[in-house]
């Protein structure tokens, strides 16, 4: 059975998750914006957690740490880049790790860019992966910590899961992200289409997430570097797939 998800929001625009693993009852969350929220969701689904997921040190993602393994006990997992970054770590994991989680594993996919030590989660058998701030809904991170080159290499490790990966991330960006990729993609009629959804669920408040691979390849400018129709659009038929993608990010950072 596939893993269950709960996801929620924390502080402006943070998605929280809480999943469990039904065979084995096991309850973890993908990092820790805030107490309070996740103490919501703990009591609203009665799933208890015994693990952080660690994305990346930044303090939205990493704020309730000590709160939640104080009150509950729970085992904290992040990247050994960070470790001297993330408050209460246990476990320090990499590029080519695992994490065990009930009957399910986590492949540990190493995403530098946004951080110098980003890492995402993957669970090939659920077909979920939780990318954080590496790879939005329609966008990626900004390069805070890492070149462009670092992030067109971690998203091409993304773009290369299955397509029916479904993708958790990190914020709820989605809207604005839409806006930007119909300035580099503006033919596109699948981003055409789901710009306009886009636009109806957060009038209704709604969150936009979670999305897949597949859909990211189809209408997220960031994965979309080879595409033709972009290329002829920024004038840059002859770059390579690192320039495309350096020259969208800049152009996202001005939007």
């Amino acid at each position: 059975m596939a893993i269950e998800i709960e996801q929620f929001m924390c502080l402006s625009d943070n998605f929280g998750v809480l999943m469990r693993d039904p065979a084995s009852g096991d309850v973890a969350l993908i990092d820790a914006p805030e107490e309070a929220p996740i103490l919501a969701a703990v009591k609203r689904t009665g799933w208890t957690p015994k693990l952080i997921l660690t994305t990346h040190h930044h303090v939205d993602h990493v704020g309730a740490n000590l709160a939640l393994k104080q009150r509950f006990g729970l085992r904290i997992v992040g990247p050994e880049a960070e470790k001297d970054k993330i408050p209460g770590i246990d476990e320090t994991v990499g590029e080519g790790s695992t994490v065990p989680f009930g009957a399910e594993t986590a492949e540990v996919i190493s995403t530098p860019g946004h951080t110098a030590g980003h890492i995402c989660y993957y669970f090939p058998r659920s077909k979920v992966a939780f990318t954080a701030d590496t790879l939005f809904a329609l966008g990626c991170g900004r390069l805070l910590e890492g070149s462009a080159q670092a992030m067109y290499e971690s998203l091409k490790k993304l773009a290369a899961l299955p397509a029916d990966t479904t993708v958790y991330c990190g914020h709820e960006y989605t809207l604005a992200n839409a806006r930007f990729a119909l300035t580099v993609d503006p033919g596109n009629a699948a981003l055409q289409a789901r710009a306009k959804k886009i636009e109806a669920l957060r009038s209704q408040d709604k969150p936009t997430l979670p999305t897949t691979i597949g859909e990211e390849l189809a209408t997220n400018p960031f994965l979309r570097w080879g595409d033709p129709q972009i290329r002829r659009h920024l004038g840059m038929e002859n770059a390579t797939d690192a320039e495309v993608f350096a020259e969208i990010r800049k152009r996202k950072d001005n939007f």
